[in-house]
C-alpha cells in the first residue's frame, strides 16, 4: 500500500502485483499453479490492496503464469500427469517449474476456471501472462501415438481458447503477453491481447536497438517499455534517471522499479517526465514513426519522430552513446511535417541549442533542422513540435 502511494503520487495511472500473491510462493521454488490468494500474506483476500489502489485512482493489475506448474504445489501434487512428460524419462525442471499439458481438455478447464474466478471476485483491470520456459519432454502418453504430436497445436489452440473466452466474459480487462521476454509476439497474440513484452532486457540503451526491430513490425502503442533500475542485470553503466525514462517513452510506459528507494529528486523527475508523457503518448503510440538515425550497426546516436495522425504534432526522442573529440551532436532534420504551417517547438528537457527559433515553418524545421546540445556518454533529449492554429481568413 505504501509502494501504490508512491507510485500515485507521480502520476501513476495502474498498480500491477507481481509475482509471489498466491498458493505458498514465498521462493520461486514452490507454489505455481496454486493460484489461490496466499492467507498469510493477504489474510482479508486481494480486497484491501484493491480497494486503496482504486482510492488512489488507479487501476489494479496481476501478473499469472497460467501454464506452469513447481513440482512443490498442490497442483502437481494431485496431479503429476497433467505436465508434458516422457514416461519413463526424467522431467527436466527450468527455473525450477515444469510446463503443463495445455492441450489437455482437464487443463484448459482448469485454468480456464481459475482466471475467471480471479477476474469474477475481484476488481482486475489488467492480466500479465507470463510463460517463463521452453518446452523439453514435450510427451502427450495419454493419447495414440499417432496423435501425440498434435501436442504442439493443441496447446496453442486452448491458450487461444482461453483468452477468447476472457475477452468474452471480460471485455474491460487489458491483457498483457509476456514470455520470457518476447518469445510470445505475433500477429496470432495481438488478435486475442492488447500489448506485449518485448523483452526482459530493460536496460535503457539496449532498448534503443529493441525497440527499433520491434517497431518494424509492430505499433508502438503495443510495446511495453519500462524504466527499471540501473545498472541492470544486463549491462553495467549507470545511466540517468530521465535517460532511462526517454528511453521508455518512445513506447507504452511503464515503471518497473522499486519507487521507496527513489530519492525525492528521482520521485520528482518521474512525477514531471510521466506528465510530459500523458501530453504526447497518443502521437508516440499511434502516430507515424519516422527513424532519423538508426541504433542499428554500432551507431553512436539514435534519432526518432512520430508525428501524429492529424499532423498537429511531431515528437523527438534523440539519444548520444558517446562523444568523440566533443564533436557536435548530428542536426536533427524533420519529417512528415506540412511545409506550409507554422509549428512551435518546446523543449522537454532543455538541450535545444541557443539560437533555435520558437517557432517556423514546417519547410523550416526540415530542411534547415535542429540542433541538440548532446556531449559526453549517454546522453538524451526530447523536444516536441506544435502546428499553430491556422488564422481566420481576412475579409
Amino acid at each position: 500500500m505504501e509502494l501504490a502511494e508512491k507510485a500515485a503520487s507521480i502520476g501513476a495511472e495502474r498498480f500491477v502485483m507481481d509475482d509471489g500473491w498466491f498458493g505458498q510462493r514465498n521462493s520461486d521454488h514452490a507454489g505455481l499453479g496454486d493460484w489461490y490468494v496466499n492467507p498469510q500474506k493477504f489474510p482479508h483476500g486481494l480486497k484491501p490492496l484493491i480497494d486503496k489502489v482504486r482510492t488512489l485512482s488507479m487501476d489494479f493489475g496481476l501478473w499469472v503464469e497460467p501454464e506452469m506448474v513447481n513440482p512443490d504445489s498442490d497442483l502437481y501434487r494431485k496431479h503429476p500427469d497433467w505436465v508434458l512428460n516422457f514416461p519413463h524419462r526424467p522431467r527436466a525442471e527450468g527455473r525450477n517449474q515444469l510446463v503443463l499439458n495445455l492441450a489437455r481438455a482437464d487443463v484448459r478447464a482448469y485454468v480456464s476456471a481459475f482466471l475467471d474466478k480471479l477476474l469474477t471476485e475481484n476488481d482486475i483491470a489488467f492480466l500479465k501472462w507470463d510463460y517463463n520456459r521452453n518446452w523439453s519432454e514435450p510427451g502427450w502418453p495419454e493419447v495414440a501415438p499417432e496423435d501425440q504430436k498434435k501436442v504442439y497445436v493443441d496447446f496453442i489452440r486452448n491458450y487461444y481458447a482461453i483468452l477468447a473466452e476472457l475477452r468474452s466474459k471480460h471485455p474491460a480487462v487489458e491483457i498483457e503477453s509476456c514470455s520470457g521476454g518476447g518469445s510470445r509476439v505475433d500477429l496470432g497474440v495481438l488478435h486475442l491481447t492488447d500489448e506485449v513484452w518485448p523483452s526482459d532486457n530493460t536496460d535503457a540503451y539496449d532498448r534503443l536497438l529493441i525497440q527499433n526491430g520491434f517497431t518494424y513490425a509492430y505499433a508502438p502503442g503495443v510495446m511495453m517499455s519500462w524504466v527499471t533500475d540501473s545498472p541492470t542485470w544486463v549491462n553495467q553503466p549507470a545511466l540517468s534517471l530521465g535517460y532511462r525514462f526517454l528511453s521508455s517513452m518512445q513506447g507504452s510506459l511503464g515503471i518497473g522499479a522499486n519507487l521507496s528507494k527513489w530519492t525525492p529528486e528521482e520521485l520528482a523527475t518521474a512525477r514531471k517526465m510521466i506528465a510530459q508523457y500523458k501530453a504526447i503518448r497518443e502521437t508516440v503510440q499511434r502516430g507515424a514513426l519516422y527513424r532519423i538515425i538508426s541504433p542499428e550497426h554500432e551507431s553512436e546516436q539514435s534519432i526518432t519522430e512520430s508525428v501524429a495522425r492529424d499532423g498537429h504534432e511531431a515528437v523527438v526522442f534523440a539519444f548520444l552513446h558517446s562523444s568523440r573529440e566533443l564533436y557536435p551532436f548530428p542536426r536533427v532534420y524533420l519529417r512528415g511535417l506540412d511545409s506550409g504551417a507554422t509549428y512551435r517547438i518546446a523543449s522537454l528537457d532543455g538541450h535545444l541549442a541557443a539560437d533555435t527559433p520558437a517557432e517556423a515553418s514546417g519547410s523550416y524545421w526540415m530542411e534547415h533542422g535542429v540542433d541538440l546540445e548532446l556531449r559526453g556518454d549517454f546522453q538524451a533529449a526530447a523536444f516536441t513540435l506544435m502546428r499553430a492554429a491556422t488564422k481566420p481568413a481576412q475579409h
